[in-house]
């Protein structure tokens, strides 16, 4: 099916979503465009999981409206266009790959001549080629990601669902799967990605939604929020030869850093000026400095101020 003949790929209008007393949705709204990787960040609990599960139509919202191509989460042209990549590994261990994408193959209609491409071009996507009759159960944890990504997009779906496909993978392994996304951005396809890591977000994705007690609070390019919550600042660090004391600990305090062991950080309006000033700091106490950076403000800056919380907590 033809993609652009349909509605919004995600609108999701004030939708709400409780468990018992715990409210894990409370009047989300998002929009996801074509072809654009849209980040999902929040503090765990925050509602992503339960949003991505609403998109997938496996969670119905109490109210609110959420439409995937202008349909509801599980009507037919949905559920044909949209792939999910879930956070556990939903593959059958006991079967081989190939076995694998056959029988998710089949889950998705393909069946003939289409399967066998799609299997033949989902192992060679994947770097499992080599290994397609192994048992699953024998695959590393990164191989095993890798392959519950293929088993979700065999049918070449045009919007795709991950959350937190690189948890627990070396990095030889995520750096496969930010390929694969890469290959999929530049096919087209449209992503919700949710991660727990601040700079896949800002390497992979288009924009970024930032979800805390269940409200998207921010949304927008890194720039676009770098530059609404943070403006101009640049962030100022310095690595200290040694741990610091408790007369420069209270100077640098008083300047609005925050001090951690050998290591301060301050985000700075005039950096010229406050990095003076900290260098006379450190020098009036006679603590000698190993390195000192300046670089803009950080996603992991806005996420803090935003939110008050780290992002995997």
């Amino acid at each position: 099916m033809n993609d652009t003949t349909l509605g919004p790929v995600i609108e999701a209008r004030r939708i709400r979503k409780a468990f018992g007393p715990t409210q894990a949705l409370g009047g989300v709204d998002l929009a996801a465009e074509r072809g654009q990787v849209l980040a999902l960040l929040g503090p765990n609990g925050a509602g992503k999981t339960t949003l991505v599960r609403a998109v997938v139509g496996r969670v119905r919202p109490e109210s609110g409206s959420l439409r995937v191509y202008g349909q509801e989460p599980d009507h037919a042209a949905a559920t044909e266009l949209r792939g999910w990549v879930p956070q556990e590994i939903a593959l059958y261990q006991l079967l081989t790959p190939r076995e694998n994408l056959w029988t998710f193959g089949r889950y998705q209609g393909l069946v003939g001549t289409p399967l066998e491409q799609a299997i033949a071009r989902s192992l060679e996507w994947s770097g499992l080629a080599d290994r397609a009759r192994d048992r699953t159960a024998s695959l590393s944890g990164g191989m095993k990601r890798r392959l519950n990504m293929a088993a979700g997009t065999i049918h070449l779906p045009r919007l795709l669902l991950l959350d937190e496909p690189t948890v627990g993978v070396d990095p030889q392994s995520r750096e496969r799967i930010y390929e694969m996304i890469g290959d999929l951005k530049a096919r087209g396809v449209s992503l919700l990605y949710t991660t727990h890591y601040m700079e896949e977000a800002e390497r992979l994705c288009d924009r970024i939604a930032i979800i805390d007690h269940g409200k998207v609070i921010a949304s927008g390019t890194r720039e676009e929020l770098v530059r609404s919550t943070l403006g101009n600042r640049q962030t100022v660090s310095i690595d200290a030869d040694r741990p610091i004391g408790d007369g420069l600990r209270d100077k640098l305090s008083r300047m609005g850093a925050t001090v951690d062991g050998t290591s301060v950080r301050i985000l700075a309006e005039d950096p010229p000026r406050q990095i003076r000033e900290l260098l006379e700091a450190f020098h009036s106490e006679e603590a000698p400095i190993k390195d000192l950076t300046l670089k803009r403000a950080s996603l992991e800056e806005v996420f803090l101020r935003l939110t008050g919380r780290e992002l995997r907590e």
